[in-house]
């Protein structure tokens, strides 16, 4: 074994440990039976995997994958813009980038929960709606597919916007300005030039984004309501309530699989742009 080999064997052992063996024993466990009182018992069966062809469980990988992709889009339509005014910004560039990692000093818990009072009947919004008299009954912005999808944006938009601020703070500012010498107008210099070389960036961003949106679980719950039903709550409730720890492990491991891909793709992407 060379050096190289010899410095990274603590790093692989704790990873086998930390990660490959409990990934382990979930792939095990999604391949046993449901006991009858809980836990896994033999024989071995792919049950749980056929399990997720019943249109009840394809509408909630359907709806988990919309809500997440939603939230990823929505990041991207607000974050670039954000990020590339912060990259434009000079000597107030870590001023805006404090105000962007200014969410991070308070609890997700407690952020989540921020929502719920800005959001319920008696929440900023509709009180502030109804004291102006634009609405005669509070608007039920609550415990649905729309209060989820803000929590997500919410809490993971400065996920997409520090990758991306990374990628645009390492721009060549000699490129747009030759774009515009050329005559180009600044709409098409930020679609031919500032967009392509940000691609990067918002891969990363896009992925950093979407995994945890696929999996989310406690904006769900607290924002749905009960009524949106994501991945997440599924594996909780199945490891929970219903005791069905093969099928619960089944649908982790289609979520691993789901974000393996996503990172599979992101990887290979970034090793084709290293090449050019």
């Amino acid at each position: 074994m060379t050096l190289r080999s010899w410095s990274l064997l603590p790093v692989r052992l704790v990873a086998t440990v930390l990660l490959g063996a409990p990934l382990g024993i979930v792939l095990v466990y999604s391949l046993l039976t449901r006991g009858d009182y809980g836990g896994v018992e033999f024989p071995w069966t792919a049950e749980s995997f056929t399990r997720l062809l019943d249109p009840l469980y394809l509408g909630i990988l359907w709806r988990s994958l919309w809500i997440a992709t939603s939230a990823t889009v929505i990041c991207a339509l607000a974050g670039f813009p954000l990020a590339l005014f912060i990259a434009r910004s000079g000597r107030w560039r870590n001023l805006w980038l404090q105000l962007v990692l200014l969410p991070f000093w308070t609890s997700f818990l407690v952020r989540t929960y921020a929502w719920i009072f800005i959001l319920r009947d008696t929440g900023l919004v509709n009180t502030t709606l109804l004291s102006l008299g634009l609405i005669h009954k509070p608007l039920p912005l609550l415990y649905n597919d729309g209060a989820v999808l803000a929590g997500l944006v919410y809490n993971y938009l400065p996920f997409f916007v520090l990758p991306l601020y990374a990628t645009l703070e390492r721009l060549d500012g000699a490129l747009p300005e030759a774009a515009a010498d050329l005559g180009a107008p600044p709409w098409r210099t930020l679609w031919r030039v500032t967009l392509p070389l940000s691609k990067p960036g918002i891969v990363a961003g896009s992925v950093l984004v979407f995994v945890p949106c696929l999996g989310a679980y406690l904006t769900p719950d607290l924002l749905g309501g009960g009524k949106t039903v994501m991945l997440g709550n599924l594996v909780q409730n199945q490891f929970t309530s219903a005791r069905d720890w093969p099928f619960g492990a089944a649908v982790s491991m289609v979520v691993l699989l789901v974000s393996a891909l996503l990172l599979a793709a992101f990887l290979r992407h970034r090793t084709a742009q290293e090449l050019l």
